[in-house]
């Protein structure tokens, strides 16, 4: 008798090549079954048994060839009609990947049975072939529970859980077969893929009603699903039935807390498993980082090694992964360090999380080396190392490695192309930019979601808005980042009917198309339109405003002084909870300043617990507007003392403050201090504040110097200060000096023509006052109309000089007339001022505030050129006379009119005083 070498299914591949010599030599016929002698050497079900052993070893060993030499045997043997041995033969080929060779073998048997056709679904279902696995199912003549739960495995698996769950619902219907603790199973997996919550409820009820309920496996996948339905109070109710929950169960608890609840309530639960494994360190370490708790994430790590539980990849890419988060590079190379202690190579994985690492970490050198050494590359590390080069703005290397990728080679994906394309937008590098869009065509990822709208953005940016609306016409498939970039290149080019053509065609949008949108028109000057979009935002109620929308919001409000609208503003983000969000309460500041109410705004910065360099710089900007500058150095000195050190913009503000308010001194330690003390060189705004403050102060001279010893060639904006200042000293010399050089610059700016026309008219010299305003003409150079407004009952009501449009203008008319009357009475000279200055818009708007506001509300008036002498001095009388605050913003700051005083103290207009008081003089 010929004994086969082995009995244990996992027989060796020596034993298995033996048993492969040796059958073909063993006196087996079909004819001999019924022979006594035959079968006394060695039964037929015993040979059956030692050949399945076999085919079982060579399948668990995953060697096709030994498969074939078996089913050789079988052949050999008279064995292959065996339908017994042709399914265990169909499950080896299966087994060992060699799926041409199943098919031969489930074609050959000529009755198949149940399990024949299950193995067979299982095995094209796992290979890809699902519409084949399908078709065959389909021409089951029986099935049982196994094959209708092979097939939802085999949906679930090519990623088609709707499939799987219709399955389910069809398996439900078959009267011949039971759902049983798998098909719930797999069931239940779909349904948390799909977050149905509804079905989850029904699978729920399904499993009680079949007492699967108790089984712990059948307990932890309800658990599962819930928790991915994010119906965690429903999964948290499992649980506490479950006698024994296992670490699966415990671990889907903390993922679902985590989730729904915050880092808090992970904790809680993960303080209170009995065992922990590495899924459980994992999953809070992930929990942690995506909460915000990156410090704690990786003492997490630390506590975790320190309880002897082996760090995995998932652990190290996870913590690097946070090093990188928050800029850590010194955690990070204590994680190398660690990686290359406790594991004998550095493969693929760990080696693309340190590239990522160390480059936005800024340390490229490290990236790279650590690149270099790697044995084995993908393009996920192939894409750390090119997006570090590319964010550190040194695209040209990127470029060269992008080379270097595509020579080894390496499949070019769409991540790779769309950091590219992005660094090429912030280099506005546009060939380079129409190179990548060649590539993406030829390797093709041109239509790509993320890759276009990369392109659709760097063609917005370089200029070329056409390109980028054909790319984005050409996009098969849009998302609302698409539509987005197209609403901003328009914007960028400032065609806002565009952009708002494209966000109404919008089905879908976020709130960053709101923003941008919103932006778009408060950008250009519509801030009506802005705050009409803003309505329109609460009106549809399906976006939540974020800090970007009401910072936005707020700079509309203070363009058009509309307080009302602001408040409006300021207590929907008290709702929504964002009050407290600083750069929310930097917009409310620059508000309120904008508005005239300074004490507001310094409550709103009182209460900003953690101030950044935006608040400190809005409040000064607000006692500067308000020519309050002594206020304005306070704030600078509590700022140095709190250690936040001051920009190029602090220093503006302060210097502003001292023109507006005749600091010559503090002025001039400011201008000095600003580059002795903190390396800030001056800029135009610098020179055109100190400029400024010595004209005013009369030192025409000295400012003459300062223009003469500037570094950059002066403004427009320098040499009409001096100009003004000459106007206001009657110096004709420098006057004609600044105007040679305006004229140089070929300044639009009419002020600056208007001035020297004055300067000729008051010296009495009328020919060349008249050649200035000839030359004026021939530039097509206009003076802007002069107009003041109010806002009354949520309406603004705009004026404009000698205005009879304003359906009240009689009541404004007489009201007007009868205040000049009561201000005369207190020494108001009305023949000084000439006939146009006697219905100036802002006379108007102040008559109006008058008529329509209740006397304990103060008038707040807007104008859009500077207050002239005269308007100044009627409105400091009325508020003498009617006892009235009036506060007026005009172009260049805010004046505070109470009790027939002004907050400027007259210092803005000291042109009147000095012009009054030399005629007492003369």
């Amino acid at each position: 008798m010929i004994k086969l070498p082995w009995r244990h299914p996992k027989a060796s591949t020596s034993r298995l090549i033996l048993l492969l010599h040796v059958l073909p030599h063993c006196p087996l016929r079909p004819r001999a079954y019924g022979s006594a002698g035959a079968l006394g050497e060695k039964s037929y079900m015993a040979i059956t048994q030692e050949l399945s052993d076999a085919m079982a070893a060579c399948g668990a060993s995953g060697s096709a060839s030994g498969a074939r030499g078996l089913h050789a045997c079988l052949v050999s043997a008279g064995l292959e009609a065996s339908r017994f041995l042709q399914n265990n033969l169909l499950n080896t080929y299966l087994s060992c990947g060699s799926l041409d060779d199943a098919r031969q073998v489930f074609d050959g048997i000529s009755f198949p049975n149940v399990f024949s056709y299950n193995m067979m679904i299982n095995g094209l279902s796992k290979f890809g072939f699902l519409r084949e696995a399908v078709e065959l199912f389909d021409e089951m003549p029986v099935r049982d529970s196994t094959s209708w739960n092979t097939l939802m495995a085999g949906y679930f698996h090519n990623r088609q859980p709707l499939e799987t769950v219709k399955t389910f619902a069809l398996m439900v219907q078959d009267p011949n077969c039971k759902p049983n603790m798998l098909t719930f199973a797999c069931a239940m997996k779909s349904c948390g893929t799909l977050g149905f919550h509804r079905l989850g409820l029904q699978l729920h009820g399904f499993v009680e009603k079949l007492d699967f309920g108790r089984d712990s496996q059948v307990g932890a996948s309800l658990i599962d699903m819930y928790v991915k339905c994010g119906a965690v109070d429903l999964a948290s109710q499992v649980f506490d039935l479950l006698e024994s929950p296992d670490l699966c169960c415990w671990n889907s608890m903390i993922l679902g807390y985590g989730s729904s609840y915050g880092s808090e309530r992970a904790i809680e639960v993960f303080k209170k498993m009995p065992d922990r494994d590495v899924v459980s360190w994992n999953t809070m370490i992930s929990i942690l980082s995506h909460n915000g708790r990156e410090q704690e994430a990786l003492s997490m790590v630390i506590e975790m090694s320190t309880l002897g539980c082996e760090l995995n990849s998932t652990t190290y890419t996870c913590a690097l992964s946070v090093c990188a988060s928050i800029l850590d590079l010194r955690w990070g190379r204590h994680l190398h360090a660690h990686i290359t202690r406790n594991q004998k190579t550095i493969d693929v994985f760990f080696g693309s999380a340190l590239v990522d690492m160390y480059a936005k970490c800024g340390h490229l050198e490290s990236a790279q080396r650590t690149f270099d050494a790697l044995c084995d590359r993908n393009t996920v590390s192939w894409t750390a190392l090119i997006a570090g080069y590319a964010h550190s703005g040194f695209v040209e290397e990127a470029m060269k490695i992008f080379s270097q990728m595509r020579s080894v080679p390496m499949s070019v994906d769409q991540f790779i192309l769309t950091i590219l394309i992005s660094a090429c937008c912030t280099k506005m590098d546009f060939c380079l930019g129409t190179q990548l869009h060649s590539i993406s065509f030829r390797v093709g990822s041109c239509s790509s979601v993320p890759v276009s709208n990369a392109l659709v953005t760097m063609y917005a940016k370089c200029g070329n808005v056409e390109t980028a609306e054909c790319v984005f016409q050409s996009m098969p498939v849009r998302d609302v980042i698409s539509w987005t970039s197209m609403i901003t290149a328009f914007s960028q080019m400032g065609n806002i009917s565009r952009a708002r053509e494209y966000f109404d065609a919008m089905k879908d949008r976020n709130v960053v198309t709101w923003n941008a949108m919103l932006g778009a028109y408060i950008q250009h000057g519509s801030e009506e339109e802005g705050l009409k979009m803003y309505i329109m935002l609460q009106q549809e109620g399906a976006v939540k405003p974020d800090w970007v929308t009401f910072a936005t919001l707020f700079r509309a409000c203070a363009e058009v002084a509309a307080v009302r609208c602001g408040n409006q503003v300021i207590a929907h983000a008290f709702k929504l909870g964002l009050n407290s969000d600083t750069s929310v309460a930097n917009g409310i500041i620059t508000m309120y300043s904008r508005c005239g109410k300074i004490v507001e705004a310094r409550e709103v910065f009182d209460s900003i617990l953690d101030k950044d360099l935006v608040s400190w710089n809005a409040m000064i900007t607000a006692y500067a507007q308000h020519g309050q500058g002594k206020e304005t150095i306070e704030i600078l000195q509590r700022m140095l003392c709190d250690g936040i050190k001051p920009d190029y913009i602090s220093y503006v503000a302060v210097l502003s403050g001292c023109s507006h308010s005749g600091l010559v001194e503090e002025g001039r330690f400011y201008f000095d201090s600003m580059t002795r003390c903190h390396n800030i060189n001056p800029g135009l705004e610098h020179f055109a504040c100190m400029v400024d403050l010595l004209s005013r102060a009369g030192l025409l001279e000295e400012a003459k110097k300062v223009i003469d010893c500037m570094p950059i060639k002066p403004s427009a904006e320098i040499w009409g200060a001096l100009l003004g200042a000459c106007k206001i000293y009657g110096n004709k010399e420098l006057a004609e000096c600044a105007v040679k050089h305006l004229f140089e610059l070929d300044t639009k700016d009419s002020g600056s023509y208007v001035l020297l026309a004055k300067i000729y008219a008051d010296a009495g010299n009328s020919d060349d006052s008249a050649r200035v305003r000839k030359l004026m003409r021939e530039k097509g150079i206009r003076k802007n109309p002069g107009c003041s407004w109010i806002e009354v009952k949520n309406t603004v009501h705009v004026f404009t000089a000698d205005d009879s449009s304003h359906p009240q203008i009689d009541i404004i008319l007489r009201k007007l007339d009868e205040v000049m009357k009561m201000i005369e009475a207190v020494g108001y000279d009305q023949s000084a001022a000439s006939q146009s200055q006697g219905y100036h818009s802002e006379k108007l708007a102040v008559a109006y505030g008058l008529v329509s506001l209740p006397e304990r509300m103060p008038i707040h008036i807007m104008k859009n050129l500077r207050i002239c002498c005269d308007c100044h001095t009627v409105i400091k009388l009325v508020s003498l006379v009617t006892t009235r605050e009036l506060i007026v913003r005009d172009a260049n700051r805010f004046h505070h009119f109470r009790e027939g005083s002004c907050s400027c103290q007259d210092y803005c207009i000291s042109w009147c005083t000095f012009k009054n008081r030399e005629e007492k003089e003369k």
